[in-house]
């Protein structure tokens, strides 16, 4: 690893000089330290983990395992009882849904939504309350992205049983109170799940801290490997819940007629674990831990404030959400007037700036703004001040390229 964590740490601006990628809250690129991890797990460690005696299968299981401590250290969980390995926030929040909503919502019950979520943290829960009769209601925001403690109380009500929320919005950039709105939802008998995709590999995020009954994040996200994902839950609430997948390894027993299940977290992880996975994750959690979340939050600061203000001075751009830089955390979403979205990013990818275009699978957000698509720029820390002068010179020339005079 280099001393200078930026792009000379990262393999792929190698192979395609000149690239800026500017689509990290899709996903990020993955340093060298990332990509050897994972590979040495395979050429060196690779076994069944759990399930062998021998020398190589507790290798294996000791990278599975000791990538779970890291994770605990990482987000402040009590114990790695609460680390539950899944594929990506979408599987970690689809098993909240199935094992915690199936076993406790009936009919009658509400699961209230932020307007402004991801489809992952959308669709469980309507499928959840069209399957139990219970009332999907949705918590709206001004146009600014901005959720109140006032409009959450106004909100519950004693049936709400669980309120989802991203600690950071996709679209907006936004980092919500999510410590405030715990409490709220607390004092309300509901519980809270956090969607910490875009916020985890952003700034320093403790569970205890906040208070969240349930938090979900992607390594993909934060310069790991695809395929892997974390799902943090009180383990009281975990011990409580049934499995979500049977078969292999999360059992403790099985007869003819019946079954008793490992304990926590692996009770949730059935059959062969991605372990390559995880120890990519531990090595993405090192470098991150290494760089620190000060030095992260600074430059993504400053890019953010460059180019938001570089943003505001072209005519016909028009940023969603905040009217200040430092509420959109290194996330600005875009519409430039009588351009398309996909238009405006096929026209970034011929000068080899990546962004991206669409509704961002948020697509009620969309509607509850009055716009079909969007386009959006998202920044990581390797990202630099070339990168953000090149993303505002395209955009400077976007609407004389389709044929308009200014």
């Amino acid at each position: 690893m280099s001393n200078y964590f930026d792009k000379r740490d990262f393999p792929v601006f190698e192979r395609y000089k000149g690239l800026v990628y500017l689509d990290n809250s899709a996903t990020q690129q993955k340093p060298a330290a990332v990509l050897e991890r994972a590979e040495r797990y395979y050429r060196e460690e690779n076994a069944n983990p759990l399930r062998g005696l021998y020398e190589l299968s507790v290798k294996a299981t000791d990278a599975y395992e000791n990538a779970r401590e890291a994770v605990r250290a990482f987000i402040g969980a009590k114990t790695v009882r609460e680390i539950v390995f899944s594929r990506n926030a979408t599987e970690s929040l689809n098993l909240i849904a199935y094992s915690w909503g199936r076993a406790n919502i009936k009919e009658g019950d509400e699961i209230l939504v932020a307007i402004s979520e991801h489809h992952s943290d959308l669709l469980p829960w309507q499928i959840l309350c069209k399957e139990k009769g219970a009332e999907l209601k949705y918590l709206e925001c001004d146009e600014e992205g901005r959720y109140t403690a006032e409009g959450l109380r106004a909100a519950l009500s004693p049936r709400t049983k669980l309120f989802a929320i991203a600690q950071i919005s996709n679209v907006f950039g936004r980092l919500n109170p999510i410590k405030k709105f715990t409490q709220i939802c607390h004092d309300n008998g509901t519980l809270i799940v956090c969607d910490g995709a875009q916020s985890v590999p952003h700034t320093a995020v403790d569970v205890q801290q906040l208070g969240v009954d349930f938090l979900v994040f992607s390594g993909h996200k934060m310069l790991g490997p695809m395929g892997i994902g974390v799902l943090y839950g009180k383990e009281e609430l975990l011990e409580a819940m049934p499995p979500f997948l049977y078969g292999g390894e999360m059992i403790d027993t099985v007869t003819r007629c019946g079954a008793s299940f490992a304990e926590l977290p692996h009770k949730f992880e059935a059959g062969t674990v991605n372990a390559g996975g995880a120890a990519g994750l531990h090595a993405a959690i090192d470098y991150i831990n290494e760089l620190g979340f000060e030095e992260i939050e600074r430059r993504e600061n400053e890019l953010t404030k460059l180019a938001f203000e570089e943003m505001q001075a072209i005519p016909h751009v028009n940023i969603i959400g905040a009217k200040e830089w430092q509420e959109h955390h290194g996330i600005l979403t875009f519409t430039v007037e009588g351009v398309h979205p996909h238009d405006i990013a096929a026209i970034f990818d011929a000068e080899n700036v990546a962004i991206r275009a669409g509704h961002h699978c948020a697509q009620p957000l969309h509607q509850f703004l009055r716009v079909a698509s969007t386009a959006r720029m998202s920044l990581a820390f390797y990202n630099d001040e070339e990168d953000i002068r090149r993303f505002i010179g395209v955009l400077g020339t976007l609407r004389r390229k389709m044929g308009y005079d200014g």
